[in-house]
């Protein structure tokens, strides 16, 4: 005789959408999780993204006073080879954008830092209508570091506090992008439109990444379909005659 499981199909239980919770690992995954940890909180590259102040406080918790790079922090000039996205200053809606499409290039595990008061609360900048006021609004943010401008002191403060979160396994605000990405994405087109989009595959990822869940998708990521068709590339000319057909 066959003995049956039967499955939930509530949608909070539901087995397809469901995270295995750490303790629930295997004894050999924790182990390699817990190396890997290790390794990683030792070995961080930093994409800098200067918009403000930052940009000239920032270089002395990197240069040889204060030498970031012994710890294993230095900078790194693509997303695609960041472990950590430091926001260094005010935000502006346009700038925001390019900090979006710069963070969803990044590779998991990432990380976000607030460096300074005005991506706290908009700073100096709080009453400006073209200023972001609030940015885990729009990305996770593992960690602020308050001030305007913070001292070297207390950059490297936050670094050595970052390295001991991802250590012990605690930084994993980079997940929530992909758990609650509906989320993130209605706060996104409410302050940019309804016709906002990535050419990141931010819900693919997700499945790759193994971090679906109910909250992927929803209301708002159901426009992003609405605009696929959108991405219909034309025949490149191949004679000069054929410009104006396709400028057309």
């Amino acid at each position: 005789m066959t003995k049956t499981i039967s499955i939930p199909t509530d949608s909070d239980t539901d087995i397809a959408c469901r995270t295995v919770k750490t303790q629930e690992l295997p004894m050999w995954r924790k182990v390699i999780d817990r190396i890997a940890n290790h390794c990683r909180s030792r070995s961080l590259f930093i994409l800098h993204y200067c918009t403000g102040c930052g940009a000239i406080e920032l270089p002395p918790a990197i240069t040889s006073r204060f030498d970031s790079e012994r710890l294993g922090i230095q900078p790194m000039v693509t997303p695609r080879q960041a472990d950590i996205l430091l926001i260094t200053g005010y935000l502006s809606i346009k700038t925001l954008k390019r900090v979006i499409l710069s963070y969803e290039q990044m590779q998991g595990p990432k990380y976000v830092v607030g460096m300074g008061s005005c991506s706290i609360n908009g700073g100096m900048y709080w009453h400006s209508y073209a200023t972001v006021k609030r940015l885990q609004e729009y990305m996770p943010v593992d960690m602020y570091i308050a001030g305007c401008m913070p001292r070297p002191e207390a950059v490297q403060q936050g670094f050595l506090q970052l390295m001991d979160n991802i250590d012990k396994g605690k930084a994993n605000a980079w997940r929530d992008y992909y758990h609650n990405y509906d989320m993130y994405l209605g706060n996104q087109q409410a302050l940019f439109g309804p016709d906002w989009h990535t050419p990141t595959d931010v819900i693919a990822e997700a499945r790759h990444y193994e971090l679906f869940s109910q909250n992927t998708v929803g209301e708002h990521t159901a426009l992003l379909a609405k605009f696929a068709s959108e991405y219909v590339t034309k025949p490149i000319p191949t004679k000069i005659s054929h410009i104006e057909e396709v400028i057309a």
